[in-house]
């Protein structure tokens, strides 16, 4: 997906706003893919996936049709100002949307896939299938 990039300048705007308008209030459109880890023991892999300022509800995670993991991520802020005397010459919202599909190795139990937001980051726990050594008791006959 392509973002417009927008510039600080306009025509139709004076200059003495520029400065007004560059500064922490007024964010940059921000088009950067979050950062992703995967993790792997001998029990689980592990996926985190950086997502500052982001909420629970923010998040959809869920297994598609193929089997394969889906992580996507939307978040709408609008900045809401009560004061009836601001007439605004601009006036911006902030919206960001992310979707990752990974392919799952063989070896993930699909039906136990975890997942948990904490301090930013989702994290989104995949165990493994656990193969039970079968121990085969006999007795063996003497010949």
């Amino acid at each position: 997906m392509l973002y417009p990039t927008f510039s600080r300048r306009s025509n139709w705007l004076p200059e003495v706003f520029n400065d007004f308008f560059d500064n922490d209030i007024v964010s940059k459109v921000n088009v950067t893919a979050p950062a992703i880890n995967v993790k792997e023991s001998k029990t689980e892999y592990t996926v985190e996936l950086a997502a500052p300022g982001m909420k629970k509800e923010d998040f959809s995670v869920n297994i598609n049709h193929e089997g394969n993991l889906n992580i996507k991520m939307e978040s709408k802020k609008e900045v809401n100002e009560e004061d009836k005397n601001v007439h605004y010459l601009r006036r911006e919202f902030s919206y960001s949307t992310y979707e990752q599909t990974l392919i799952l190795p063989e070896d993930v139990d699909r039906d136990k896939i975890a997942a948990n937001v904490n301090d930013g980051v989702l994290t989104v726990v995949l165990p493994k299938i656990v193969k039970e050594e079968v121990k085969v008791a006999r007795q063996i006959t003497v010949g």
